[in-house]
């Protein structure tokens, strides 16, 4: 809290609202015909489902619900440093694991539940990337003590 009695917020707890709102508007734009073609065949999970966000990436509804849900963790743990720190920190070391399971499975088999396509396993890269790099730049002794920074 400041002097004011106004909360402020610091720079780790800033960038995991913002990619939280990401998250959050990518899921709710899954679900929008126009912006998610062929939104017709949209099957729950599975490579079946031809529904592309902005007609690039391959989602379903289950892909859908997991970018709501993580928009909804950012939102609340983003309310502290230490919260903010280890969203970044974890929701960017589970992309990578996605960009890895991406990366070994085959697209057109039952293991590709999620689903995911070539663009889906790059983003999943830059955000596991770009996720991790916020939380180390801006969480300074955040995620250690869980205190404020």
């Amino acid at each position: 809290m400041s002097r004011t009695g106004v909360e402020v917020r610091t720079p780790v707890q800033k960038a995991a609202l913002a990619v939280s709102i990401v998250f959050a508007l990518v899921g709710v734009a899954g679900f929008i015909p126009g912006v998610t073609t062929n939104y017709d065949t949209m099957m729950f999970a599975g490579h079946e489902s031809q529904a592309m966000l902005l007609g690039v990436f391959m989602v379903s509804i289950l892909h859908n619900i997991v970018h709501l849900g993580f928009g909804v963790a950012g939102f609340l743990m983003s309310r502290t440093a230490h919260g903010a720190y280890w969203y970044l920190i974890g929701g960017g070391v589970v992309y990578l694991l996605l960009w890895l399971y991406g990366l070994l499975i085959d697209h057109d088999s039952a293991a590709n539940f999620v689903p995911l396509n070539t663009a889906d396993n790059w983003l999943h890269l830059l955000l596991g990337v770009g996720m991790v790099g916020l939380g180390l730049a801006l969480g300074r002794g955040a995620g250690a003590r869980g205190r404020r920074v």
